[in-house]
């Protein structure tokens, strides 16, 4: 079991975040060299304190772009580095960069390691990028099938969803409204302004069943977090927040959702995350009912609430409901649920703002703070396969 305790994450930055293709003439190094610095403060720690890097979305960023260590280490001046890798898929591997920073602290081959993601989409818009590379044998059915974006991806896995267990449209409203109501009091949020039912119904479809209201923001920006062992972070500046444990992973079923549409029923209408729940309670010694705040990787509202099924928050078919209950709510609800506004209104960062307000609400600073929260479960994904997961806690 890897509920140890071994490591924490002592820091976290951020820049400002725009909205698509605003943040020009930054680079996507100064983005992300900016929050790496921000996070660096927040823990009291030096750049040239860093040792180690732990990628996700294979160092990718921005679309079409990636970042590099060794243009890090020159720009911020990082004298040497002893362990740099990046984990495989989009944002599914936001949360499994944590683990993989672990990994490296706890085999002694890093003392200080950076996750960092940035984004700018000044050449290619998430919601096309389908549509703008060549065809190939592992796209043929996608393109000519006019699914040119994520979006269009899982909203067949939504009309499953919603064919299978009578999931309503009302479900995904109260998604993105409590989200929105989340993300008003939020300084760096994109989204504020109130936003209601039927502003929800009046929106444009997309792609159908999913409307406007439904796909996440399309940001520029940049997140960071540093990670260390247990015994260092406690002589730094901030609170630690211990990493109670984490999985990256998933079945061959569902990784055949993005592009093949081929999987059996029972995986058809899920978010894939049902394997890595397993792994990821049986490691941290938890369930679902002993998590207090859950950060959801939201980049459409649907996954949200199969999400919430594959983690044993309600039963499989029974998201619907369980949303609709206001189940999810921050003032009310048994489970609240992306109390930053999420990348549906805060911003879209490929899943690190999930894990920056993960550490916030274990520190106890978190703008929606949930009272007396010990654990937070933070997902990354569902993007492609794997899709992670991370449980965080908070120092005794």
């Amino acid at each position: 079991m890897q509920a140890t305790r071994d490591v924490a994450i002592v820091g976290v930055g951020a820049t400002e975040y725009y909205r698509r293709g605003q943040s020009w003439p930054r680079t996507i190094t100064e983005l992300a060299g900016s929050a790496i610095l921000a996070a660096c403060e927040d823990a009291g720690l030096s750049a040239k304190d860093i040792d180690g890097f732990a990628y996700y979305s294979g160092a990718g960023a921005g679309y079409g772009q990636s970042m590099d260590t060794a243009d890090f280490m020159e720009t911020l001046g990082i004298p040497e580095v002893t362990f740099t890798a990046a984990l495989t898929s989009g944002g599914g591997g936001a949360a499994g960069s944590i683990g993989l920073a672990r990994a490296a602290i706890v085999a002694g081959d890093a003392n200080v390691v950076v996750t960092v993601m940035a984004l700018q989409q000044a050449r290619q818009r998430l919601g096309s990028v389908f549509a703008a590379v060549p065809a190939t044998p592992m796209n043929s059915f996608i393109q000519p099938s006019g699914l040119s974006g994520p979006g269009h991806l899982m909203s067949v896995l939504t009309r499953r969803h919603m064919h299978d267990y009578g999931t309503r449209r009302e479900a995904f409203a109260e998604i993105a409204l409590s989200q929105r109501e989340n993300a008003a009091n939020r300084p760096k949020a994109l989204k504020k302004e109130p936003l209601t039912l039927e502003d929800y119904f009046a929106a444009r479809m997309i792609a159908e069943p999913l409307c406007l209201y439904d796909f996440c923001l399309e940001t520029d920006g940049a997140v960071a977090v540093i990670t260390t062992s247990a015994e260092r972070a406690k002589d730094l500046k901030q609170k630690p927040v211990p990493v109670v444990a984490a999985a990256h992973g998933g079945s061959r079923e569902w990784g055949r959702a993005f592009g093949w549409m081929g999987m059996p029923g029972e995986n058809f209408a899920s978010s894939g995350h049902a394997p890595v729940a397993k792994h990821l309670f049986e490691r941290a010694g938890v369930g679902p009912a002993d998590i207090d705040v859950a950060l959801l990787y939201d980049h459409f509202s649907p996954m949200v609430l199969m999400q919430l099924e594959d983690y044993g928050f309600c039963a499989k078919g029974e998201g619907g409901a369980f949303v609709e209950s206001g189940a999810i709510r921050y003032k009310g609800g048994s489970i609240p649920v992306n109390t930053h506004g999420g990348q549906l209104s805060e911003a879209y960062i490929i899943g690190m703002t999930h894990i920056k307000e993960g550490v916030e609400q274990m520190r106890g600073t978190a703008i929606n703070q949930v009272p007396d929260a010990e654990l937070a479960l933070v997902s990354g994904g569902p993007a492609a396969l794997p899709v992670s997961g991370l449980i965080l806690g908070r120092d005794s």
